[in-house]
C-alpha cells in the first residue's frame, strides 16, 4: 500500500498534464485503450527476453493507467462506463504483461519460471475478482498488501535488481578471468 499513499501526491502533479489532454480533446476512454495498448507492446517486449526495456515499456503504460481516471475527474467526463471500461481492460492489461513474461520463459526453457509467470496470472484475475465480486455484494473488497500500483513497481523494481545482479556477476567473473591471465 506504499505506492497506494503516494497517488494524491503523484495525481496532484499529473493534474497540469490530465487538464492539458483534456483540454486537447483526448477522452479518458481514449487514455485507457492507449495503456491497453502499451501494455500489450510492453508484453511482446518481455516476451523477446528483454526485461529492462519490458520494464520501462510497462512504466510508460502506467503513466496512461494514471491518468485516464485523472482526466475523467477533471474534466467531468467521469461515467459508470468508463470505471467499468478501465478496470477491464486493466485485466486485460496485467494478462499482456504476465503473457509476456510467461513466453519468455517458456521459451527458454524455464519451467520452474514459467509455472510461477503461470501462477501470477491466476493470482492477479483473482485479486480483481475478488474485489469486484466483494464490492457485488454491497462489501468492500480493496485490502491487501499488493494493489495494481504495487504489482507493476515491484515488477520493475525486480527486473532492474537482476540487471544489476547480473553487471556485478560479468564484472567478478572478468575480475577472475584477469588474475588468471597473469
Amino acid at each position: 500500500m506504499v505506492i497506494s499513499r503516494l497517488r494524491a501526491p503523484a495525481q496532484g502533479l499529473l493534474r497540469p498534464v490530465a487538464l492539458g489532454l483534456a483540454r486537447a480533446g483526448l477522452t479518458p476512454n481514449t487514455l485507457t485503450v492507449l495503456g491497453l495498448v502499451l501494455n500489450v507492446a510492453a508484453g511482446l517486449v518481455l516476451a523477446t527476453g528483454q526485461p529492462l526495456w519490458g520494464a520501462a515499456a510497462v512504466l510508460v503504460a502506467s503513466f496512461f493507467d494514471m491518468l485516464d481516471g485523472l482526466v475523467a475527474r477533471v474534466a467531468g467526463r467521469a461515467t459508470p462506463f468508463g470505471a467499468f471500461l478501465d478496470s477491464t481492460l486493466d485485466r486485460y492489461a496485467e494478462a499482456a504483461l504476465f503473457g509476456g513474461i510467461l513466453v519468455w520463459h517458456v521459451r527458454d526453457g524455464q519451467v520452474v519460471e514459467a509455472l510461477l509467470s503461470y501462477a501470477a496470472v491466476i493470482g492477479s484475475l483473482l485479486v480483481s475478482y475478488a474485489r469486484a465480486r466483494a464490492e457485488g455484494l454491497g462489501l468492500h473488497g480493496e485490502v491487501g498488501w499488493l494493489p495494481r500500483p504495487e504489482r507493476v513497481a515491484l515488477l520493475a523494481l525486480l527486473t532492474n535488481l537482476t540487471a544489476v545482479q547480473r553487471i556485478v556477476y560479468v564484472r567478478r567473473q572478468l575480475e577472475k578471468a584477469s588474475v588468471s591471465d597473469e
